[in-house]
């Protein structure tokens, strides 16, 4: 094994890790040698995850809203109470959005998409870089972002203005906590099989407009994840950081 890439004793946070790309971290994470926590809403999903999961190393589960502030809290001190440490945290849970016109908009409905996909990395990497600088261990963030934040997308302003957010945020993190020694990066899926796509990619007129736009002629795969997880975990990405890396097949380059 390439050294650097060995996670071996290092620790990690993996909010939505209990399906779709967070699974897919989670999973390359673990077969590098990290222990792994991850977080979910929804309990039963979680479980199961935990289960499928420890084929490949030791891992937790938690229970937790990334939009709550105090919930985020209390699965942060959880997780220390078993984790006693940490090295990288990987702010992925978030929620997609229906297409909705911007006249047609409620502030409802694009408060929702704010409420979880900004305010809960926000929460997040607080709570991880408060760990972190106490410590004096240095680390890494890193948020799942979109391919929305760096392209328009008619009706889906809501989600392309939260992932814009991240991205942002993620820049300006990234210079504000380097002389902690902590990096700060974000992932932007494209189109991925997951089960938040699976009613668009169910759909015969969306494959058909956008598959052929693909210039690597596949829908990505959780596993497709994996790679960068343990790069941005491992000490090969010492010198990364405020990067955006984009992982599409291509589609935002045609």
């Amino acid at each position: 094994m390439y050294e650097p890439f060995d996670l071996t004793g290092r620790k990690a946070i993996v909010t939505g890790g209990n399906g779709g790309i967070g699974l897919g971290m989670a999973r390359a994470l673990l077969q590098a040698g990290a222990q792994v926590a991850i977080w979910g809403s929804r309990p039963d999903k979680t479980q199961r995850a935990v289960q499928d999961l420890q084929a490949y190393g030791t891992v937790h589960g938690f229970t937790c809203d990334v939009s709550d502030e105090q919930a985020v809290e209390s699965a942060f001190q959880q997780t220390m109470d078993v984790l006693n440490g940490l090295h990288a945290c990987f702010a992925n849970a978030g929620v997609s959005a229906d297409p909705v016109r911007l006249t047609h908009m409620t502030a409802d409905e694009f408060r929702r998409v704010q409420r979880v996909n900004v305010e809960g990395v926000f929460f997040t990497f607080r709570a991880a870089a408060r760990q972190m600088i106490a410590a004096d261990c240095g680390g890494s963030l890193v948020a799942t972002s979109s391919t929305a934040a760096i392209e328009g997308a008619a009706s889906n302003s809501h989600y392309g203005a939260s992932k814009g957010a991240v991205t942002s945020y993620v820049r300006a993190l990234a210079v504000e906590l380097a002389r902690h020694r902590i990096r700060v990066n974000s992932i932007l899926p494209g189109w991925i099989e997951t089960d938040m796509t699976a009613a668009a990619m169910s759909s015969e007129r969306f494959v058909k407009n956008v598959l052929p736009r693909i210039p690597a002629r596949r829908w990505g795969h959780i596993d497709d994840f994996g790679g960068i997880a343990v790069y941005l975990m491992s000490d090969a990405s010492s010198y990364t950081t405020g990067e955006q890396f984009v992982i599409d097949g291509g589609y935002t380059k045609f």
